[in-house]
C-alpha cells in the first residue's frame, strides 16, 4: 500500500487546523465537524497517516481545507505577504548600496557551502528525534555539546532502539559511515537556486522558479510545501496561489533552506537578497514562511562583506521582517534568551516551552532556534552547529543555515575544522542534473560568477 506524504487531504487537514489557530484564524467550527466525522489528527513526525481513509472523509477533507482558506485571519494586517506591504511595514529596510559593494573572495564562498554541508550532516542521523533522545544519544558516547559527528559506536544498544537514527541517513551521516557529503533537499535547493540565476538572472519571476523545478526537481526529493506546490502546479494552479491551495506547510521552513544564495549573491545588498528571497518563496510560502527566507538571506548578505560579525548580521536579517509578525518576535525574544544565559541547554529548553504549539518543521521556532544558536556561539563554527543541531527542531536544516553563515564569517574552508570538512571529500551527492559529485571549490567558483552586477544576465 503507497500512502504518499505530505499531498493527501486527510493528513492535511490537521495540519491546517493548526496553521488557521496560529494565524488568527477561527477553525474551532471544522474542527468540530472533523473530530464528529471520525477524522485523525495531523501525524505528529510522518508525512502520511498509516491507513487510508473512507472515500467520504477524503472527500470531506478537501472541503474542509478550502474552507478553512476562506476563514479571515486577525494577523493579516501585521503579517502580510505581498512585498510593498512588508517593506511599508520594516521601518529600518535597507537602503541599497551606492555603487557594487566587493564580492566575496571565492574563498569565503567555498567556505560557507562547506559550512552548510557540514551543519547539515551533523543534523542528519537525529532528524525527527525529539529533544531527550538527541540529549541522550550524545552524551552515551562523550559528544555533548556536540563537538563532532554523531556515532553509533558506544551507544547502549536499549537506547538505539528506544529512539533509533533516522531510517535514510544512518547510513550515510553517522561519523563511521560518512564518505563525501550524501545528497539533502538542504542542498539540493541551493543547487537549484545556482541553475535559476544562471538561466534567468537576477530578474527572475516566482514562474522562473516553477519552471525550474517542474524541469529539474524529481517531485520525491520534495517535501512538505514544495511537494504541495508541485502537486498545485500539475493542476494547472498558477503562482502565487501554488502557495496557498490546500497548502498547510506554507510557514514551515522550506523557503528558508533555498535563502542561502540569494544572499552569497548580493554581499552588501541586503535589500536585494531579501527581494530575491521574496520571488522565490512566494511560490511555496506566505508570511512567515517567506519571512524566514528574507530574514536569512539578508542576513547572509551582510555577512558577505566580512565586515560585520554574526550579532550585526541577524539585526539586519530582522530589518526585512514586518516588526510585529510572529517570527520577528521569536526572533528577537531568541536572541535576548541567548544573552541572558550561559547554559544553552536552559536556552533550548525554554524555546520549546514557548513554541509547544508549533509543528518541528515550522519556520518560527526553527529561525529562533538558528538566531539564538548563532549568538549564543558569538558566530563561532563548531558551536554555531553543534547548537543549532542539539535544539532538536529540524536539525539537518536549521544545522545547514547556522553552518553556512559561521563559516561564510570565517572567510576560509581552512578556518574550519579538518574533523568536520575531511570526511567531505570535496564531493556532494544531488539528483540535481550535472551537478552530481561537484566539489565544493567548484560551486565556489560558479556562486562568485554571478556575484557581479554585469551577471545579471548570463
Amino acid at each position: 500500500m503507497l500512502r504518499l506524504t505530505w499531498v493527501q487531504p486527510e493528513d492535511l487537514l490537521g495540519h491546517e487546523l493548526r496553521q488557521a489557530a496560529q494565524d488568527g484564524r477561527e477553525p474551532s467550527a471544522v474542527a468540530a465537524r472533523w473530530k464528529a466525522a471520525g477524522g485523525c489528527e495531523a501525524p505528529a513526525r510522518a508525512g502520511a497517516s498509516p491507513q487510508p481513509p473512507s472515500r467520504y472523509l477524503r472527500l470531506l477533507a478537501e472541503d474542509l481545507l478550502d474552507e478553512l482558506a476562506d476563514l479571515p485571519s486577525r494577523s493579516a494586517e501585521h503579517e502580510p505577504t505581498d512585498l510593498r506591504r512588508i517593506k511599508a511595514l520594516c521601518r529600518e529596510w535597507p537602503d541599497r548600496p551606492d555603487g557594487d559593494p566587493p564580492a566575496p573572495a571565492r574563498s569565503a564562498l567555498e567556505a560557507a557551502w562547506l559550512g552548510r554541508a557540514v551543519g547539515c550532516l551533523l543534523g542528519k542521523p537525529v532528524e525527527k528525534l525529539p529533544l531527550d533522545a538527541v540529549r541522550r544519544l550524545a552524551r552515551s558516547t562523550g559528544n555533548w555539546p556536540l563537538t563532532g559527528y554523531f556515532t553509533a559506536r558506544g551507544v547502549p544498544g536499549p537506547l538505539l532502539e528506544e529512539h533509533p537514527w533516522n531510517r535514510r541517513s544512518a547510513a550515510t551521516s553517522l561519523a563511521e559511515n560518512i564518505d563525501g557529503m550524501p545528497e539533502d533537499d538542504d542542498l539540493n535547493y541551493p543547487l537549484l537556486n545556482l541553475l535559476l540565476l544562471q538561466r534567468h538572472g537576477r530578474d527572475f519571476t516566482t514562474a522562473d522558479v516553477a519552471g525550474l523545478w517542474l524541469d529539474e526537481l524529481p517531485a520525491g526529493r520534495a517535501f512538505t510545501a514544495e511537494r504541495v506546490a508541485l502537486r498545485n502546479l500539475l493542476c494547472g494552479i498558477e503562482p502565487p496561489l501554488t502557495a496557498r491551495h490546500r497548502n498547510p506547510f506554507r510557514e514551515w521552513i522550506g523557503a528558508l533552506i533555498r535563502a542561502d544564495v540569494h544572499g552569497w549573491t548580493n554581499p552588501g545588498d541586503p535589500a536585494a537578497a531579501a527581494e530575491q528571497a521574496h520571488r522565490d518563496a512566494t511560490l511555496t510560502h506566505t508570511a512567515n514562511g517567506v519571512y524566514a527566507a528574507m530574514f536569512t538571506a539578508a542576513a547572509i548578505a551582510a555577512a558577505a562583506t566580512g565586515t560585520q560579525d554574526v550579532h550585526a548580521c541577524l539585526r539586519t536579517g530582522l530589518s526585512v521582517v514586518p516588526p510585529r509578525s510572529r517570527l520577528a518576535r521569536a526572533v528577537t525574544d531568541a536572541v535576548r534568551l541567548a544573552a541572558q544565559h550561559a547554559d544553552f541547554d536552559t536556552v533550548v529548553d525554554e524555546l520549546h516551552a514557548e513554541h509547544k504549539a508549533y509543528h518541528w518543521v515550522h519556520a518560527v521556532p526553527n529561525c529562533a532556534l538558528l538566531a539564538a544558536a548563532l549568538t549564543h556561539a558569538d558566530g563561532d563554527f563548531t558551536g554555531s552547529i553543534g547548537r543549532a543541531v542539539s535544539g532538536a527542531l529540524d536539525t539537518d536544516s536549521v544545522g545547514a543555515t547556522a553552518g553556512g553563515i559561521a563559516a561564510l564569517l570565517t572567510g576560509d574552508p581552512a578556518a574550519l575544522p579538518d574533523h568536520w570538512t575531511a570526511p567531505l571529500k570535496n564531493r556532494l551527492a544531488t539528483s540535481v542534473a550535472g551537478l552530481d559529485g561537484t566539489g565544493f571549490d567548484t560551486l565556489a567558483h560558479l556562486t562568485w560568477s554571478l556575484t557581479h552586477r554585469e551577471a545579471s544576465r548570463p
